[in-house]
């Protein structure tokens, strides 16, 4: 039985290593491969002194008052100039950031820039002169990956430093709804648990194919999802030169040709279909129509038969020059027309924060992508983010997804607005301890009195 298994293994690590040399005594379908152990050992290797353990002190608004929080995560050295790797949601609003290298040495480092749609995020360490060389991984090609593959994943699981697990690769092309739209997953059984986020996925060959973000409900049951490398090679230079990466954006909603879970299916062996516009959008402007079906964008042909299919023609529609009409060719009918379709930039996906002290609530700035429901009733503003409680917030009946419209006699259009009469209230406290707001509660406009002589911070 054991002489059937290393064959087996053998068999399955074909070619992620070199030919071991015939054994006397050992059968040749065991001797031509080499120990399994040994390639983990070797690829685990080559990787696992890059591996970083982080952490992470950030800022949350939500319970309606400015919080500071620790975390961790993990990351990978991908650069010898200390550029590493990892998820967007681990650096997410950090105030600071530090680093433990395997080596036991520790450096702060800074975030030269993250993306929220495919949670990615580069860092620098602060290694000055006399920190010494660091090691580094290369990144490969999760393209090669095959169903049945060994990886292994990397990283630091509930905070334990650094940890390496093996598994197989479940899937190398794993559409998620609602977190798919430039990319896909690879999905792993190997072990991803909570802090292990920003880690490597690792082949036997001893490279990077993927960062590991998602686990099944922060459990390591057998459902983890690693992003792939064609994504981090078009997302991590924009971040690591200017800082973000500048998605257009053309609000085209898109539905493939065959979706089994919706029960839809058009009898077309081409394109993708259009489902929706977004209001004042791009698309709209250009005269896209629900039902139009897309087969070239820019003279390129563009397919989704399946869901799997649509990250690739949105990572294309994203990818597109701003400000610049590109032709779209699509089927209407029977009719073939070119439509000129002006991507705009995408810019932030999530709206500014702010904390008001004594008023005892947070406010956010409204954003299209990230509140779509409070963006259906105003184009631009500031909303309540959190509602502390105790607090006068909670007391005057304020509740979060408000939209601000006035205080007292002030409009309240952005976060420097309500900031600036927010300190002219507080600062004169004394002598006058009301404002009446005005707010926006699911279309309807309603005026709330808002007494912030209390001070509850002192409470």
């Amino acid at each position: 039985m054991r002489m059937l298994a290393a064959a087996i293994i053998g068999l399955a690590l074909a070619g992620g290593g070199h030919r071991a040399r015939a054994q006397e005594g050992v059968p040749p379908a065991i001797a031509e491969y080499p120990d399994f152990r040994q390639i983990v050992q070797q690829a685990k290797d080559k990787v696992f002194p890059a591996v970083v353990y982080i952490r992470v002190v950030s800022e949350s608004t939500e319970s309606g008052k400015r919080v500071l929080q620790e975390s961790s995560g993990s990351g990978v050295i991908i650069s010898p100039e200390g550029h590493v790797l990892t998820n967007w949601h681990v650096v997410e609003k950090a105030q600071s950031v530090r680093c433990l290298l395997s080596d036991g040495r520790h450096a702060s480092a800074d975030i030269l820039g993250s993306d929220k749609d495919t949670d990615l995020a580069v860092i620098r360490l602060q290694a000055g002169e006399g920190f010494g060389s660091l090691p580094f991984a290369a990144i490969g090609d999760s393209d090669a990956l095959r169903e049945g593959d060994f990886v292994m994943t990397m990283g630091a699981p509930w905070g334990l430093d650094r940890s390496v697990a093996i598994g197989i690769v479940s899937s190398t092309s794993r559409y998620l709804d609602g977190v798919s739209e430039y990319s896909l997953w690879i999905q792993t059984d190997a072990a991803i648990n909570p802090g292990n986020s920003g880690g490597p996925l690792v082949n036997t060959a001893g490279e990077v194919v993927g960062i590991n973000t998602r686990g099944a409900a922060g459990s390591a049951d057998g459902l983890g999802f690693s992003i792939p490398t064609p994504t981090i090679k078009i997302v991590m230079p924009q971040l690591r030169d200017a800082g973000r990466v500048t998605w257009s954006w053309t609000g085209l909603q898109l539905q493939a040709l065959s979706d089994f879970n919706r029960d839809t299916y058009f009898p077309y062996d081409e394109g993708v279909i259009v489902s929706e516009t977004d209001l004042d959008s791009p698309a709209r402007e250009a005269g896209f129509q629900a039902r139009d079906r897309i087969v070239r964008i820019g003279g390129e042909s563009a397919t989704a038969r399946r869901v799997n299919d649509l990250p690739a023609v949105r990572r294309a529609l994203g990818l597109l020059p701003k400000g610049e009409p590109t032709p779209i060719e699509i089927v209407r009918g029977e009719e073939t027309l070119v439509l000129d379709l002006v991507p705009r930039e995408k810019g932030d996906v999530e709206g500014k924060e702010l904390a008001l002290e004594r008023f005892d609530f947070t406010v956010k700035a409204i954003n299209q992508f990230d509140n779509p429901d409070l963006y259906f009733f105003r184009k631009s503003g500031v909303f309540v983010y959190g509602v502390k409680w105790p607090g006068n917030a909670g007391s005057a009946g304020l509740m979060r997804g408000d939209i601000l419209l006035k205080i007292d006699n002030d409009p309240v259009e952005t976060i420097d607005d309500i900031r600036a009469i927010h300190g002219r209230l507080v600062g004169d406290v004394d002598s006058k301890s009301r404002a009446v707001l005005s707010v926006m509660r699911q279309g309807l406009v309603r005026q709330i009195v808002l007494d912030y002589r209390r001070d509850y911070s002192k409470e």
